[in-house]
């Protein structure tokens, strides 16, 4: 492994992860990779695709979550009473 992966890939972030995924990708489009080396790049990538595709699960409930939270009217006692109906 080269030195800009981590051990743990849930530690690289979903942006660095794309930056690596997109260096790979240039590498072998540009033919730069090695034959011997073609496999353990794309055993790379796909580690990171999977990483990457956990994080967009993972904001996709969390932004349901907030969506669903906004749009569920709170109890008639929690509106407050700021508004002043004396």
């Amino acid at each position: 492994m080269s030195d800009k992966r981590q051990e743990n890939g849930d530690e690289v972030s979903f942006s660095a992860a794309m930056q690596e995924l997109e260096g790979i990708l240039g590498r072998i489009e540009s033919e730069e990779v090695d034959i011997d080396q073609l496999a353990e790049e794309l055993g790379r990538a796909a580690e990171l695709l999977e990483l990457c595709r956990g994080r967009i699960r993972k904001a996709e409930v969390e932004v349901s979550q907030i969506v669903q939270s906004l749009e569920t009217p709170a109890p008639a006692g929690d509106q407050g009473e700021e508004e002043g109906d004396d």
